[in-house]
């Protein structure tokens, strides 16, 4: 009997060793756990990280009573630690980082008493250690717009360095500020606040310098003067309120000359551009105009005035931050001289000169046609014709066809005789 039961005897005291572990085991994966941190910090200051156990299905599980019913466990190293709390479901590490570089810190939770059991929950972080002073550059307006890093011109800038020291760690130091606005203005002042009033438009970067000095005091390290720096910067894109338009043109002008009008506009491109022509002036409604895209602070628009009359330039614009109307009257009056009297003599000029090409067209073409029907022979043949006719003729009835030929007709040189029979 003795032998049977030791089987079974081992079986329960397995059973009972493995009982602490069980809650262990039934928690995991039902909680998480939430690490916050207070890094980057500086070398030599101090870090914390906190571990928070917390149900992974954002809370609805209710967490044991016991809170030392589960244990937490850290790995820090190469960072010195300084300082451990424990508090209900959660624990902070305090630890110093002597180089600079990025050190992972990982953390998971157990049962007490049980390092080799299965973790309720793990998690990792890395803390960004470096040699320089941390901080953030602010910059802050009263008027605010709806674009990220975006400012008005000709308006109160404020900037100011906040400086990231939770440890307290330069409690004891004095600082520097360097201030490079961008536009060519330097400063240094030892408030870590500025205002600044910028004049121009467009992309500029504000640049800062840090110095933190203070006297070593650790006995450890020796005695003298400390100094750390850092370097911050921050991209601020100005623009400029729409404050008007400038129209720059005549105000009266006669019909079929053309008016050249300049526009400039008072403030930031880029622009969108619409006008229109109205009896009156009266704002423009949507769809009355074609708007333009003008990518300057000027603008110049033509037209011609066919007919006279009163005229009002109805103008609008609009940029990034606000849009404005602007109006021009002018007055237009008949012109005295017609285009009408110039182009006259201009048509009468080339009439003329078409019909004179016609008529030397037609004359030539005419004169071309007389010599070859009838060909006039040469003035010594004529004179042999006339003079020496009768000899060259055969009979004198060629002879008289002849002269009728040349000279038209001609009496005939004999009279007809009447006979009379009795």
């Amino acid at each position: 009997m003795a032998p049977a039961l030791c089987p079974h005897v081992s079986g329960i005291l397995w059973l009972a060793c493995l009982l602490p572990w069980a809650p262990a085991i039934v928690a995991a994966g039902l909680y998480e756990l939430h690490l916050i941190t207070d890094s980057p910090a500086t070398t030599g200051a101090e870090v914390t990280v906190t571990a928070s156990l917390v149900a992974s299905d954002n809370g609805s599980l209710d967490l044991p009573a016991d809170a030392h019913f589960y244990r937490f466990h850290w790995i820090h190293s190469p960072l010195l630690l300084t300082g451990k709390t424990e508090e209900a479901f959660s624990s902070s590490i305090r630890a110093v980082g002597s180089a600079p570089g990025d050190f992972p810190v990982s953390v998971w939770v157990t049962a007490p008493d049980c390092g080799m059991c299965q973790p309720v929950a793990r998690s990792l972080l890395v803390l960004s250690i470096t040699e320089f002073i941390a901080g953030n550059l602010i910059v802050s307006q009263n008027t605010s717009l709806p674009w990220p890093s975006s400012y008005l011109t000709k308006t109160i800038l404020k900037v100011s360095f906040l400086l990231h020291d939770p440890s307290n760690f330069f409690k004891t130091a004095s600082f520097l500020y360097s201030w490079d606005f961008g536009d060519g203005t330097q400063t240094v002042t030892e408030d870590p606040v500025v205002y600044y009033n910028y004049s121009i438009m467009g992309t500029v970067t504000v640049k800062l310098q840090v110095v933190a000095e203070w006297q070593q005091t650790a006995l450890h390290a020796g005695e003298g003067v400390v100094q750390k720096t850092g370097d911050f910067s921050a991209s601020l894109k100005l623009q400029e309120t729409l404050r008007g338009i400038q129209v720059l043109g005549p105000n009266q002008i006669q019909t079929f000359q053309k008016m050249a009008v300049t526009l400039n506009f008072l403030g930031s491109p880029p622009l969108t551009v619409c006008w229109h022509l109205k009896p009156e002036c009266l704002p423009l409604e949507e769809g009355e105009c074609h708007p333009v895209s003008v990518a300057s602070t000027a603008y110049n628009l033509t037209h011609i005035f066919r007919d006279p009359g009163d005229y009002c330039f109805s103008i609008w614009a609009e940029n990034a931050i606000s849009k404005t109307h602007q109006y021009h009257r002018i007055q237009v009056w008949a012109s005295s001289i017609q285009p009408a009297v110039f182009a006259l003599p201009c048509a009468t000029l080339i009439t003329m000169m078409l019909a004179f090409i016609m008529y030397m067209t037609l004359r030539n073409a005419t004169h071309q046609k007389d010599l070859v029907e009838n060909p006039e022979p040469p003035t010594g043949l004529k004179c042999c014709q006339m003079c020496c006719g009768p000899f060259l003729l055969e009979t004198p009835s060629e002879y008289l066809e002849v002269v009728r030929e040349n000279h038209g007709l001609l009496p005939p040189l004999y009279k007809s005789l009447k006979t009379y029979t009795v």
